[in-house]
């Protein structure tokens, strides 16, 4: 996973709309760290330092240093509104982690080696079901991403969870059922020609019953 970030913050004197009005205004953003058996802790942070951590791509799951009131806040970031027009962050939310918690994280999949593919080297499409994984892992181990290999993968060929080798302190938050993650497929064009054919044959297959 990513080296932890780190997030300056400071104590919320005030809560309310108003108080939230006036904050983001001084372009700060409010926001609330809660959870590990402890009270909600109200904070605000630079808007423009969480813009720049969310650009980042894999804020959201990440652990966060946060550092406030002299003492450091160990979290998950778990929420964060944006404005509906401008994208800027309205408010958000962090989970306080213990060092041994677990938690169920979104990581998105990658696929690699796509021109070992066989399938895709003969024009086949990857059809991807599920762009992110959940799991569940141990809060220090969070992975950035799943790498997936495609090598050897043929058109009509899937890959399912149980194909996965997940790092070490993940496993799938989905047990139940074998789902799929992708599939390659025939692309349209072969497709349409393959259903042209089978009309074509049937034309003839039905011509000499018209005959008769």
């Amino acid at each position: 996973m990513s080296d932890a970030l780190t997030l300056p913050a400071e104590l919320r004197e005030r809560a309310g709309k108003g108080a939230s009005r006036e904050l983001r205004r001084e372009g700060r953003v409010p926001a609330v760290i809660y959870g590990g058996k402890e009270e909600p802790l109200a904070i605000h942070v630079e808007a423009k330092e969480l813009v720049r951590q969310l650009g980042t791509g894999h804020f959201m799951n990440s652990i966060v240093m946060i550092e406030v009131g002299g003492k450091t806040v160990r979290a998950l970031p778990k929420d964060v509104a944006l404005h509906p027009v401008s994208d800027r962050p309205l408010h958000a939310d962090f989970l306080r982690l213990a060092k041994d918690a677990k938690i169920q994280v979104a990581v998105p999949v990658v696929f690699v080696n796509e021109d070992d593919s066989p399938g895709l080297k003969k024009g086949g499409v990857l059809n991807v079901v599920r762009h992110d994984l959940e799991l569940v892992c141990e809060s220090d181990k969070i992975p950035d991403e799943i790498a997936l290999d495609v090598t050897g993968l043929d058109i009509g060929d899937s890959i399912h969870i149980s194909q996965v080798s997940l790092p070490a302190g993940s496993e799938s938050a989905i047990t139940d059922r074998d789902f799929t993650i992708a599939t390659i497929v025939a692309p349209s064009a072969l497709k349409q020609s393959e259903r042209a054919e089978e009309e074509g044959e049937a034309e003839v297959s039905e011509a000499p019953e018209a005959e008769g």
